[in-house]
């Protein structure tokens, strides 16, 4: 036999190659689409940031093993490859259905090698090309998350021809070729769990092919042996001991495999897959009659669905279902080819046998025979199996086609069957294209699944359709009325089409709809997990009302009270506790929430928007720092990290504050908000020019930046640049007119450097208009009057002021001067007031309100909330709600609060010269 091995020759891997590259060059155009959403792009396993450790203590999805919600797929080193493609072009998906093309191509490579053990060198060829061009691979191949089967296929073929190298001269055993073996079959296993059934083939393969042992025989054997009439011969006790050795290595693999999962089956519902938890013979019969559909499958692909769970295959309810005519013809003649290869000696039993075991055990983990599994029918597990039948067919084919009278019809079969698969493959990869075309494609296979008119309704939902989506999940609740992520879509649809009432009676229907509370009875066992999302999309939905706050608070309780352990409604219960006013509660909820997970960016992040709450900011910036720690990129830790430094006044904070700042523009280069806050702490360090450039920044992108355009003239006010304000100020005023300090400021710059009396005095009287009591309008409007040698109207203006501040020295003392003005004027000719004494007002608005003109722009501190309420394998997206507001100045370090005091002083010595003036002397 290994003389018929033959290695695989240029111009055979040129024609593979070429095929491959044919049938699945467009796959190259498709994105990321159905389970590729979780796998790839919600996965953090894959960013660089993420320690290598994690992959081995997560599933395939991201999620930790330990985790009930976790699929139990355990596929480290697929996901390193995924890994390693995001390391060289993130998110780019070309290059991840590049290195599946290339994978595919290996495996057919390393197949062709396989085949020539069992198969002439044509027919092998003919079982390369037909499972290298089988529509039924293009889930496997075309969809990114197939690379599980792709890379465990590869060693799953290596670890095979590993072990038909441990026959040595003479029968003996070669022990090298065995070990590289259970290391292959480890190294498969980890790429996907299928992959350790090789263990199985590699016995068969032992009995059967390389000892030349029939079944008729082994009995034989056996029976002479049980009546004392021989012993164990020595080939067979040699074969016994290789199969000892798989087997105990296979043992093992299995144990830690159990460890890995910690010994917990994945929790599937009714909805993955119907016949799991269907009573008898429900069960049994929809089981074995889903065997002759995978086969049918592989017979003819011509239709073909990326889903088929939920109620894509009926019930087999019944022994008089005219379906079980099929399961009876399909074990019928599984049954007459397993007696066919197992009693006959001969090249073609074996490579019968052969080619139904690569049909048969890679199977059986998907058979639902020893655990259920979350599908009805998946194409990628057909994967191996394709093999099997790619060889049975090849060596069909070589029947026939040496018989002289069918030698032509079988050459132009085989063609029509290659070019027809090959157009089929080339146009089914266009279904995977986008979520939107592989969804609707399945559709036209098949309408009775809820679960693909949800997934089309999601598509759209992506696309912000709202209105189309609507409809598809509607229609998902009419095939299944049972369905409680349907109804969830459809209340999570309303409420984006702002129809809050209709989205409540949804939710409402979903949480009907939830198993009730059974004392002493696991909850979590008997559904879903991301099913209890209704009791917090429901939450959320409410509690926009104020009244309806404690309701909103019951829902998150009892979500917890069915899962203490269930971390997203820790995480929702904190953030609507901090809008009840009580943080000390969503504190308790949030420390809940990591014991459940510490390595979670955003439980960081919320705890310290809580003890910013408690006034008490360093512990609130210890916080920040975790989440950091955890997420460089984290972009709100980033941005409020850096406003709680800039706030705390302490300028050895500054350095680091900008450079998170800087961080934070480089994540989020549109937003205004982080230039903004550079350009104050410019301000602030006394950078007059670097903090106009950076407003300015912020000014382009958010033209109506009312804080930035405020602050900007303010810096020009300071630095002698008044006319330059003035500019800045009309913009700011014609967004804003009703901003008081843009008024006060434009009022102040047009009276000392426009000598535009009339314009500052329309500045101040709008001032009074939007707030009567406003003192320093009021007073500027009295130094106008004065200006304007109104000395009766001054004086009233100015007693009215007073009465507003009675504690303002200095009003009381302009009243006083205007006073005597009056009465010197009783006997003297009336003057004027010199130029210099409209400066009054702006020297006493900068002595009183200097610190309180400044104006700080902040974003809204907002709690990360993580909802996970469309499909089951989506994982979390964050969002934020970003708020303007202009807030007084922060506490002052001790040299800035000098050089106010010395601003004053300078002020109160040009005050006193003004009233030198204003009294004559």
């Amino acid at each position: 036999l290994l003389e018929k091995m033959a290695d695989v020759s240029l111009k055979e891997a040129a024609l593979i190659i070429g095929v491959v590259a044919a049938c699945y060059w467009n796959s190259l155009f498709c994105g990321f689409v159905f389970d590729d959403v979780s796998a790839i792009l919600d996965n953090k396993d894959l960013h660089p940031s993420t320690p290598l450790k994690n992959l081995f203590q997560n599933d395939f999805w991201g999620t930790p093993m330990s985790e009930e919600r976790s699929h139990k797929s355990y596929r480290p080193l697929t996901v390193l490859t995924f890994r390693l493609n995001y390391l060289f072009s993130e998110l780019n998906a070309v290059s991840y259905h590049f290195l599946n093309l290339v994978f595919h191509v290996v495996v057919c490579v390393v197949f062709l090698k396989v085949c020539k053990l069992f198969l002439d060198n044509r027919s092998s060829m003919v079982a390369s090309l037909l499972f290298a061009v089988h529509p039924i691979h293009t889930e496997a191949v075309t969809g990114v998350v197939g690379r599980a089967e792709l890379l465990s296929s590869i060693f799953f073929l290596a670890a095979f021809l590993s072990y038909t190298k441990s026959k040595g001269p003479d029968n003996t055993i070669v022990w090298t070729p065995i070990a590289v073996t259970v290391f292959l079959v480890a190294v498969a296993t980890l790429c996907k769990e299928q992959g350790i059934t090789v263990v199985g083939i590699c016995c068969v393969y032992e009995v059967f092919i390389a000892q030349g042992y029939t079944l008729p025989v082994l009995l034989d054997t056996a029976v002479q042996i049980l009546r004392g009439k021989g012993s164990i011969p020595f080939s067979m006790f040699q074969t016994l001991l290789k199969l000892i050795v798989l087997m105990f290595s296979t043992l093992l693999l299995v144990v830690v495999r159990v460890q890995v999962i910690q010994s917990q089956l994945p929790v599937f519902t009714r909805f993955d897959n119907p016949a799991a938890v269907s009573p008898s013979p429900a069960r049994q019969l929809t089981f074995n009659y889903l065997l002759p559909v995978n086969a049918w499958l592989l017979l003819n692909p011509s239709e073909l669905c990326c889903d088929w769970t939920m109620g894509t295959i009926p019930l087999v309810e019944s022994l008089l279902d005219v379906r079980n005519v099929a399961t009876l013809t399909f074990f019928c003649f599984l049954g007459s080819l397993i007696v066919f290869s197992l009693r006959y000696p001969g090249d073609s039993s074996k490579t019968v046998l052969m080619a139904l075991c690569l049909i048969v055990l890679p199977f059986i983990p998907a058979s639902n025979l020893f655990f259920p599994v979350g599908f009805v029918v998946a194409e990628r597990v057909l994967y191996v199996p394709s093999m099997g039948f790619c060889i049975l067919v090849a060596h069909g084919w070589k029947k026939l086609s040496n018989k002289s009278v069918l030698r032509k019809i079988s050459w132009v079969c085989l063609a029509a069957v290659l070019f027809t698969h090959a157009l089929k493959t080339l146009h089914r990869n266009w279904d995977w294209e986008s979520e939107y075309t592989l969804f609707m494609s399945a559709l036209k296979v098949n309408k009775n699944n809820a679960k693909l008119w949800n997934n089309v309704g999601h598509a759209l939902e992506n696309e912000k359709n709202f209105e189309r989506a609507l409809q598809f999940f509607i229609q998902a609740t009419q095939v299944q009325p049972d369905d409680i992520g349907a109804h969830m879509n459809v209340g999570r649809t309303y409420k984006n089409l702002n129809k809050t009432k209709e989205a409540e009676e949804s939710y409402l229907i979903a949480k009907s709809l939830m198993p009730q509370i059974i004392p002493g009875k696991k909850y979590a066992a008997r559904v879903a997990p991301n099913h209890l999302n209704v009791y917090i999309n429901l939450a959320n939905l409410i509690r926009a009302n104020e009244s309806r706050l404690e309701e909103a608070d019951q829902l998150y309780r009892q979500a917890i009270s069915m899962r203490p352990d269930f971390k997203q409604a820790y995480i929702s219960r904190g953030e609507l506790l901090l809008k009840m006013n009580k943080p000390l509660k969503a504190k308790e909820a949030y420390l809940r929430a990591l014991e459940l997970d510490r390595t979670n960016a955003d439980l960081w992040y919320n705890l310290a928007i809580v003890y910013i709450e408690l006034k008490d900011p360093t512990e609130a910036l210890k916080n920040f720092n975790r989440a950091l720690e955890l997420n460089p990129t984290h972009k709100l830790a980033l941005f409020n990290s850096a406003l709680l430094m800039q706030e705390s006044g302490d300028a050895r904070l500054r350095p680091e504050a900008k450079a998170r700042l800087l961080h934070y523009v480089k994540e989020e280069p549109q937003d205004a908000n982080g230039y903004f806050n550079l350009g104050m702490l410019a301000m602030d360090d006394k950078k007059d020019m670097e903090a106009e450039a950076w407003m300015m920044k912020a000014i382009r992108l958010q033209p109506n930046f009312r804080s930035a355009l405020f602050n900007l003239a303010l810096l020009y006010s300071q630095t002698a640049k008044e006319l330059m304000a003035l500019p800045i100020l009309e913009d700011l005023l014609r967004y804003y007119p009703d901003h008081t300090k843009g008024l006060i400021l434009k009022g102040d710059i047009l009276m000392n450097q426009k000598k535009d009396i009339v314009g500052a005095k329309m500045c101040f009287e709008k001032i009074l208009e939007l707030d009567p009591n406003n003192v320093q309008g009021k007073h500027n409007l009295c130094v106008v009057y004065f200006e304007e040698r109104d000395l009766i109207k001054a004086e009233k203006c100015l007693v009215e002021t007073l009465a507003l501040a009675p504690h303002e020295e200095y009003i009381q003392r302009h009243l006083n001067i205007v006073r005597s003005k009056i009465a010197s004027l009783s006997t003297a000719e009336q003057s004027t007031l010199p130029a210099g004494g409209t400066a009054t007002a702006a020297a006493e608005e900068k002595k009183k309100s200097f610190q309180n003109l400044k104006e700080v722009k902040n974003e809204q501190k907002t709690t990360q909330t993580t909802v996970d309420n469309k499909k089951g394998h989506s994982k979390t997206k964050k969002r934020t709600e970003k708020n303007n507001m202009d807030k007084e100045t922060p506490k002052k370090s001790t040299k800035e609060i000098k050089d106010i005091e010395k601003k004053r002083v300078a002020a109160l010595k040009r005050l006193e010269e003004i009233e030198r003036i204003l009294n004559g002397e």
